[in-house]
């Protein structure tokens, strides 16, 4: 299958950058279906990372402000893994991830385990998230944390796993916590192992 752009235009250039394309694709009947526009966010991929620690079978969580709950969810504020912005040009993703969990938490990753990447919205976004599991110790883990100068004020929360769970798609609803707790789940023991912690079996 292939498509072609018939025009690109900016359109916001912002917090985020957004452009508007015109595309005409190939169609599974054969041919090529009618050109469509679409607006689409440029420019964007995010690092994010799970904090486990295995000593206290428990997970760091941080809670924010998040916009995009306003009037969605009361109140619209997101208990969520530690994420961060990836500027492609000057830091890979797992250095994003490092340096967001110190900031965002006060935490040292001891171990960064790749999960995986994925696309969040690929309907209007290019954006990717890569995401972490990391070991920390949440006897570190506390306090409000956060950029000021970016606007962010962050808590801390340590959550027994097995609580965490409970609250998938509840108090815990947004993507990379979905798919990395489930994740967790699944490798746990096979992660304990490797970390020299005893499975749970």
């Amino acid at each position: 299958m292939e498509y072609k752009v018939l025009n690109e235009e900016p359109i916001s250039d912002g917090f985020f950058r957004m452009s508007r394309v015109e595309v005409r694709h190939q169609s599974y009947r054969g041919g090529w279906c009618e050109p469509v526009v679409r607006e689409r966010l440029e420019d964007i991929s995010a690092a994010s990372v799970l904090l486990y620690d295995p000593e206290q079978d428990a997970v760091v969580l941080v809670e924010q402000f998040r916009a995009g709950m306003m009037g969605v969810q009361d109140p619209p504020w997101s208990l969520e893994t530690v994420s961060g912005y990836c500027d492609k040009a000057h830091e890979k993703p797992h250095e994003v991830a490092r340096r967001e969990v110190m900031e965002e938490t006060g935490c040292e990753v001891k171990n960064l385990v790749e999960i995986g990447a994925f696309f969040v919205s690929p309907g209007f976004s290019v954006e990717q998230i890569f995401l972490y599991v990391g070991q920390v110790d949440s006897r570190q883990a506390g306090g409000i944390h956060g950029l000021p100068h970016e606007g962010e004020e962050i808590k801390v929360e340590v959550i027994p796993r097995a609580q965490a769970m409970q609250a998938l798609f509840g108090r815990l609803n947004s993507t990379s916590i979905l798919v990395a707790l489930q994740w967790l789940d699944r490798h746990l023991d096979q992660l304990r192992t490797e970390w020299g912690y005893e499975p749970l079996g």
